[in-house]
């Protein structure tokens, strides 16, 4: 981060601070929630990400993230061949949404 930018921050937070903007947020004086998946992706996508989710509007990619999970699921726990087959083509048919759906959001971003 350039000099000037980090004064301009500082600025701007203390400007914040000094009207009473930073105070009484939620979670303030708590630690900040464990999110590992954060580390991989740039803090704007992480933020922009969890802002969607509080709010219920999240991408395609993370339903069909979690349809995908609970197929697996239901699939290791399924015992008979049949089911299993039916359960495989259902995980084959969610992993190419799922693809098609993160290429997609790759292409947008760029």
């Amino acid at each position: 981060m350039s000099r000037k930018l980090r004064e301009l921050t500082e600025a701007q937070i203390k400007k914040a601070q000094a009207e009473g903007k930073l105070s009484n947020l939620e979670g303030e004086g708590k630690p900040l929630p464990h999110r590992p998946e954060d580390a991989l992706t740039d803090a704007g996508t992480a933020i922009g990400h969890r802002i969607m989710a509080e709010h219920g509007a999240l991408p395609e990619e993370f339903k069909l993230k979690r349809e995908l999970d609970a197929a697996r699921a239901a699939w290791s726990a399924a015992e008979d061949a049949e089911e299993k087959k039916r359960l495989m083509a259902e995980i084959a048919r969610l992993e190419l949404a799922y693809n098609i759906a993160v290429e997609a959001r790759r292409k947008f971003l760029r």
